[in-house]
């Protein structure tokens, strides 16, 4: 079983900058996804600029990535890693959150 170093958590603001003066690479995954809603990069960007984190995984590779929550209307969650080094963000994946999946502040995952 291999082990990995535990990154350390980037913040909302570093992630803030990146967006702002960096590089945002869409993952082909999160475009698929996005057509598929019928969600826009407006609205992701905004999600990933002014959303909540509300889940973070420090032991996601190559990079450290969270969970984003944007109260909308409508809801929205991204999930979104940042390399700092390079000064780019990426965006995997996006969804509508709802109520079968989160609790009612829709940021609470519901248990399994």
């Amino acid at each position: 079983m291999e082990h990995y170093q535990v990154l350390d958590m980037w913040t909302k603001a570093e992630l803030r900058q990146v967006i702002d003066c960096g590089t945002i690479e869409w993952r082909k995954h999160v475009l698929v996804r996005m057509m598929e809603r019928g969600i826009s990069r407006c609205e992701v960007l905004d999600a990933v600029r002014d959303g909540e984190m509300i889940e973070s995984y420090s032991e996601d590779r190559p990079f450290a990535s969270a969970l984003l929550h944007a109260p909308g209307p409508p809801p929205l969650h991204v999930v979104t890693a940042l390399d700092l080094t390079s000064e780019t963000c990426f965006i995997i994946t996006t969804y509508r959150t709802d109520e079968i999946h989160f609790e009612p502040d829709l940021k609470t995952r519901r248990p399994r």
